[in-house]
Order: structure tokens, then sequence, then C-alpha cells
């Protein structure tokens, strides 16, 4: 009997990767066989569970849709991958579709679990959907106004993917704020300023705040304009996070919120569902400035080594992409 096997990345235990042969079952009437052609790996996020930095009571909710195993390891985990239908639905065979799937050569999902990809959106840039749909759920929560003036603190994949869509506002006045002078270049393709924390302007109706450390939080509250207020995107791991809220912090009323992408946000919940919000993000795609983010590509063999080296900073990246040239589904 023939049967469908894949390659997968697995962390092994923390800061250890490798590749695994797997199984895969037999699409259903209402499943796809998708063959990969590339994945993203989100730096944040994914570099916290690489080094086991998921907080034990925070193992639940941050299960990726089709992750298998558990926090710390043995886990496959991610959650940008763009692959091409080789079975399933006459509607979709031979489209290229994205997913919310791990790094795997090969896969079967069901159908509803693929968004087929805009004409206009190459591939490698469409692993940036679900960076995109965060930075769509923050403006959501944000709700910015025209002629805002916005700083985006954190000039990494999701502050400067929100960076872009503040950008694209009428009247809105973004600027980048991050340690690293030279992500001045991707912030200037994104339509927004750019300053390193010293030379940032206050005042601000809006911080958006990216960058994941309390130096970061506490510079987006000292930017802010009276009544203002910091939206926080960062997920910190197990890591504390301390700020001084003397100040101006009560005298200006100032407030800090957080938005997460796990669920819609409150303000279009009862109206939009997350496909909706995943199909808008890959619209919004058909943008050549996102192609800024993308920063470095590997192929899919050297990912246990690529993932060490993003996580300990060897390897300087917004966005990595790994490249899935001969990895097709085989049979055994």
């Amino acid at each position: 009997m023939t049967h469908l096997v894949a390659r997968a990345f697995w962390l092994r235990e923390p800061g250890v990767g490798e590749l695994r042969t797997v199984p895969l079952p037999e699409p259903g009437p209402d499943d796809v066989l998708v063959r990969t052609t590339h994945t993203g790996v989100s730096r944040g996020t994914e570099t916290l569970v690489f080094a086991g930095r998921v907080p034990p009571g925070e193992a639940e909710r941050m299960r990726a849709p089709f992750q298998d195993g558990h926090f710390p390891g043995p886990v496959k985990y991610g959650y940008l991958s763009v692959g091409r239908v080789e079975r399933g639905p006459r509607t979709l065979l031979g489209r290229d579709v994205f997913c919310l799937f791990p790094h795997q050569s090969a896969y079967v999902v069901p159908a509803a679990a693929v968004v087929p990809l805009p004409d206009g959106v190459p591939a490698r840039r469409a692993v940036l959907a679900g960076t995109v749909e965060t930075a769509v759920n923050a403006l959501w929560d944000a709700a910015p106004l025209v002629g805002d003036r916005v700083t985006v603190v954190g000039g990494g994949m999701v502050g400067l993917a929100t960076a872009r869509l503040l950008a694209r506002l009428p009247g809105v006045e973004v600027t980048v704020v991050d340690v690293r002078p030279e992500r001045a270049d991707v912030a200037a393709r994104l339509g927004a300023r750019f300053a390193v924390p010293e030379d940032a302007d206050g005042g601000q109706d809006l911080v958006v705040h990216a960058s994941a450390t309390s130096a970061g939080l506490q510079l987006a509250l000292d930017l802010l304009g009276d009544e203002g207020e910091v939206l926080d995107l960062s997920w910190y791991g197990d890591a504390p996070v301390t700020l001084r809220l003397g100040g101006r912090f009560h005298s200006g009323r100032l407030a800090v919120r957080a938005s997460q992408v796990g669920a819609v946000s409150p303000v279009r919940r009862t109206r939009r569902t997350t496909r909706d919000r995943l199909e808008l993000a890959l619209r919004l795609l058909d943008d050549p400035a996102f192609d800024g983010l993308l920063t470095g590509e590997s192929p899919f063999a050297d990912l246990p080594d690529v993932l060490p080296r993003l996580t300990d900073g060897r390897l300087p990246a917004l966005c990595h992409t790994i490249r899935y040239d001969e990895e097709d589904p085989c049979s055994a």
C-alpha cells in the first residue's frame, strides 16, 4: 500500500531542532494536500519558543492551529506557510494558498483552513500574511484618526507591517523608532519616518509598541501626548517587564492597552471572522513595499541551523524565509 510522507521541523528540546519524516493522512473529500513552497520564521514568537521561554500558564493559549507536541518540546510549531494545492476540490487544485501550518514540506488539512493568494501577491511575500493580520487587528484596536501623529516603537516584522498600514491612512504621520539605525531604509520604503530613541518626538496621539522590551514600552509611554494611548503588540514570554509609572502617567491620563491576534478585535468581532481578517491581510499584501521585510532566505534542510542563529542574533533578519525547492511529498 502506498503512503504519503513529508519532512517536518521539530523542536526536540529548547535550543535543538531537527527534521523528521512524518506520515500524511489520506486526504478526504473536504481536504487538500498542499506541497509547501515557502515558510516564514516569525522571529519574535518562534525564537521564544525555540529558546523554551513559553510560560507554563500560557502554553495552551500559545498553541499554533496545527501544532503537534507540547511546550517546551518536543513540539512542531510555526504558522506562516505558503504552498500549492496538489489534491483537493477543483476550485483549489493548482492554486497557491496560505495556511497557518508549521514548517513542513507537505501537509493535509481541511480545505477551509487554506486561503488562496490573490493575483499579484507572490508566494514568498505571502508568508507575511500572519504578520499583516496582526497589524490589521492592531489598527482595528487602535482606531487611528485622520491626521494623527503616530509612533511605532520597535522596527521588527510586526512593528514595520503596522507602520506600513498606518502610512496608507490619509494624513497620518508615522515614525518608526528603533535602536538599529539600519532600519531607517526599510522604514522609508514603507512610507514612514525613522528615529533612534533619543531623537524621537513626543506629543504623539498614539504609540504602537512592538519591541518586546521594558525600555521600549517605557519609551512608548514617554512619547505620548496627554490622554494618549500605547497599544502594546509585544509578547514578552517569561521575561519580567518593569515601568516607571510616576510623573506624567497619572497626571497626563496615559493608557496602555494590549492587542493580540488570537481573537478578532472587539470592535469588529460581531461583523468579521478570523478568515475575513486573513483574507484582508492577503489583499493588503498586493503592495511591493512589503518586500522590504523579506531579508533572508535558506533551504528547508538548513532550518535546524538557521533557528539557533536567528535566536541568538548571529543571523540578523526581519522575516527570514525558508525555501522548499525539492521537498515534494513522496511515497513510502
